[in-house]
């Protein structure tokens, strides 16, 4: 993917610290996200990805450092008032309401706009272009779908909410790379119609030919950003995160 044209600063992360309890597991973290484009956070598993996913969108609390939305700090901000804002979480793991239908799933995304039933069904009916498997399983509880239909759910919710924001933790894990692929035309597809997203993605190849910008996350701290096409050539980062691909 070549670089966007440069956007308007959505969010900006300047030396952000959180963890759990007392263990710190982000270290005086920054970061920024531009309106109208991917950016991809990507590192080991444990490097502090999720945390940084779950301390944006107000599930844990900042211990030191702050969140700039538009200028606006939210690190003190709650999960619900973050989400009034546009930031919505597709958190790892997906976490569906399993026992639901695939459709009252969805509508939970938009819990928050109490918008009216003409306009829920014609955001259904959005979600369900996007996504035309979701509309054939829409009387399915959620929790008998395949991994990748519950990803589509998921990411289904989250549109559900009209964000400005949308953060994905881990798009492809344990998704065969088929349904890899449609999600990531999915997403393109919401990226051209003017959704800014941020991913994070265990599959650096992925994450850097999805997205405009990327950081590479390692022990808490950010080691890396750049283009990320230029990433993607980075002798270090081909070494470190693509293995025998650096070859």
């Amino acid at each position: 993917m070549t670089a966007a044209a440069t956007g308007s600063m959505l969010l900006q992360v300047e030396g952000l610290r959180s963890g759990y309890g007392e263990i710190t597991v982000l270290w005086g973290v920054d970061m920024q996200v531009r309106a109208g484009e991917i950016t991809a956070l990507i590192g080991s598993n444990g490097a502090g990805k999720s945390t940084m996913m779950r301390t944006l969108s107000g599930l844990l609390p900042a211990q030191q450092g702050c969140c700039l939305w538009e200028g606006r700090e939210i690190q003190h901000c709650s999960a619900a008032q973050i989400l009034g804002l546009g930031m919505a979480h597709v958190p790892e793991g997906r976490r569906l309401f399993s026992a639901m239908t695939v459709e009252d799933n969805l509508i939970m995304g938009a819990y928050l706009r109490r918008i009216g039933r003409a306009q829920m069904q014609r955001e259904l009916d959005r979600v369900y272009a996007i996504f035309p498997k979701l509309a054939e399983r829409r009387d399915q509880a959620a929790g008998t779908m395949s991994g990748g239909e519950q990803q589509m759910c998921a990411i289904g919710r989250g549109i559900m909410s009209a964000p400005r924001l949308l953060m994905i933790d881990e798009l492809s894990l344990g998704l065969s790379p088929l349904l890899v692929e449609q999600l990531i035309a999915a997403l393109q597809q919401l990226n051209r119609d003017g959704l800014t997203i941020l991913i994070v993605e265990q599959d650096v190849m992925t994450a850097l030919e999805l997205s405009h910008h990327a950081y590479v996350m390692d022990t808490g701290r950010m080691v890396r950003h750049g283009v990320s096409a230029e990433l993607l050539r980075d002798p270090a980062v081909r070494e470190a995160y693509l293995g025998a691909m650096a070859n």
